[in-house]
């Protein structure tokens, strides 16, 4: 069944976008990550243009957000003042990936940096997963239990002034840790359509010394509003939303998180990580490929 996405200006068959978004979401129910960081390439391989990719998936990500938050604020799984701190450097760092995103597309280069940009991420993000999985697979083969890590923040953040207390977390360090956290995922949000939480979590754990039990669900409030704000600064400026696009890719990531969440808890976690590591440097390898792959189309006329 083809569908017309209006922004996009070009029809698709809106059971494999509802198939796309129900395998990401899979993914995200069976890995616990938000899943934006692979919509996006992914819409890229099907041919939708990397600007409206980004800014859908944007969109598709809040909607995503929505219910795991809830649950995780019911379960008080989520630091307030600490996901406060984390969502004002969000709404600043979007407002500077807004600039960034204008300035680009002025210049011609928004879709190049995109797919430079993910390569980049996904490509050290994938292989730090797949060391710390290996590592785990080793010691569970082995017999010999991981190594427990000591939570503690890393010396840059215990450097910085202006400490506060964060009691949910059992912290005291500065608030300008997290806010040039949440800046830097904002920024990441606007321009890459990306929820930030495969970064968000483990910077929580390793840089800023954060318990376990309160990560994801910080993370997800963070991401929730982040994502928010993003929508509506690409709605009011670059105009790269498409809800029909983002509307399927709902469709799909809704129904394939309840299956993905049900399919983990019969698989150990270490092999869960590993899998997760190897499906993001396969789509970090195929993004790289493209760079160097001549277009079949050269120019375009507007």
């Amino acid at each position: 069944m083809d569908l017309y996405l209006p922004v996009a200006n070009l029809s698709v068959n809106a059971l494999v976008i509802i198939l796309l978004g129900g395998g990401v979401g899979f993914l995200s129910g069976m890995f616990g990550v938000g899943g934006g960081f692979l919509t996006t390439p992914l819409l890229i391989f099907y041919g939708i243009p990397p600007t409206v990719a980004a800014a859908s998936a944007a969109t598709q990500v809040t909607g995503a957000s929505v219910s795991g938050a809830l649950a995780h604020l019911e379960r008080d799984g989520v630091d307030l003042r600490m996901g406060a701190v984390l969502v004002a450097g969000g709404l600043i760092g979007s407002l500077i990936g807004a600039a960034l995103f204008e300035l680009l597309t002025a210049w011609g280069q928004i879709d190049t940096t995109i797919n430079i940009l993910y390569v980049a991420l996904l490509g050290s993000v994938g292989s730090f997963m797949a060391r710390e999985a290996w590592s785990a697979l080793r010691a569970m083969k082995a017999g010999v239990p991981a190594p427990a890590r000591k939570r503690r923040h890393h010396p840059m953040v215990a450097n910085l002034p202006l400490r506060w207390r964060f009691y949910r977390s059992g912290l005291y360090i500065s608030p300008l840790a997290p806010l040039l956290l949440g800046m830097a995922v904002g920024v990441l949000t606007m321009l890459l359509g990306v929820g930030g939480g495969f970064i968000m979590v483990p910077a929580m754990i390793f840089l800023l010394g954060m318990g376990t039990q309160v990560v994801v669900g910080t993370s997800l409030f963070q991401i929730l509003f982040v994502t928010i704000a993003t929508t509506m600064v690409h709605a009011m400026t670059t105009g790269a939303v498409d809800i029909v696009l983002a509307g399927l890719l709902l469709i799909g990531s809704v129904t394939g998180a309840q299956v993905g969440a049900r399919f983990a808890q019969k698989v150990k976690p270490e092999y869960l990580r590993m899998a997760l590591a190897v499906i993001v440097l396969l789509v970090a390898l195929r993004m790289a490929v493209d760079l160097f792959i001549r277009p079949e189309e050269i120019y375009t006329v507007q």
